[in-house]
């Protein structure tokens, strides 16, 4: 994998999240983008959250770990659990993995693997997505897209740039939605209201980036790099 995988974990027995936490947290593959020991909480924070995968338990109060899986929208899982009676259901929601507690490094390290392993066979076979536009459903090509900013009309769309000099909306999707979907190496945040195609930057300062694309008095375009963003900025363009 050229850059982290962004995971979220899901427990609801608090010393064994803080324990896979712990775990997670010695895999350089990964990174904790949230740890929830409160499924509703997980549930309703989801829709705002960009990450690559997800490792949960299965038996929860209430909603348990295989309904979850279920809504994450074809998103790898990891199944952890001390049971091993839900072993076929998980692999029938097609689970990467389901591993046995007490979890081990390595055998968790295993099961990243195998994540790794699957995303990067997606990402190397498919080279576009399909989007709601204000020209209709449209197939976006990744190489096609040369930066993304937030609409000044309309927050909720995004106006996207593309190579061939043409443009395009997006209709009511967040960021944090295209960051799920586009390739994560290939693409960045760089600020609140705009993301980028690495390989349409031509120069980059501490606080600035200056496009491959011109404004309609022929002067490059230049895009604010914001502090919070600067770090995964500055380890993508050094890769």
């Amino acid at each position: 994998m050229n850059t982290k995988l962004r995971c979220l974990l899901l427990d609801d027995e608090l010393p064994g999240l803080t324990y896979l936490k712990l775990l997670c947290e010695q895999l350089p593959e990964l990174e904790v983008v949230r740890a929830y020991n409160n499924p509703e909480i997980f549930l309703k924070e989801l829709p705002t959250l960009a990450f690559d995968l997800c490792i949960l338990d299965i038996e929860m109060p209430g909603t348990n770990g295989l309904q979850i899986a279920a809504l994450l929208k074809g998103k790898p899982v990891i199944f952890t659990t001390a049971y091993t009676e839900f072993a076929a259901d998980a692999f029938d929601l097609d689970a990467v993995d389901y591993v046995r507690k007490p979890i081990t490094k390595e055998r968790l390290q295993q099961a990243v693997q195998k994540v790794g392993q699957r995303i990067n066979k997606s990402e190397s076979s498919r080279n576009f997505v399909q989007l709601n536009t204000d020209k209709g459903k449209t197939l976006l090509f990744f190489d096609t897209i040369g930066y993304v900013s937030a609409s000044e009309t309309d927050s909720r769309d995004k106006f996207v740039q593309l190579t061939d000099g043409h443009t395009l909306t997006l209709k009511n999707i967040s960021f944090e939605k295209l960051e799920g979907l586009l390739p994560a190496a290939d693409f960045c945040r760089i600020n609140k209201k705009q993301m980028i195609a690495l390989k349409s930057v031509q120069h980059f300062s501490h606080d600035q980036i200056t496009t491959a694309f011109s404004d309609a008095a022929g002067k490059s375009i230049v895009l604010t790099l914001n502090e919070i963003y600067r770090t995964d900025f500055l380890k993508k363009v050094k890769l």
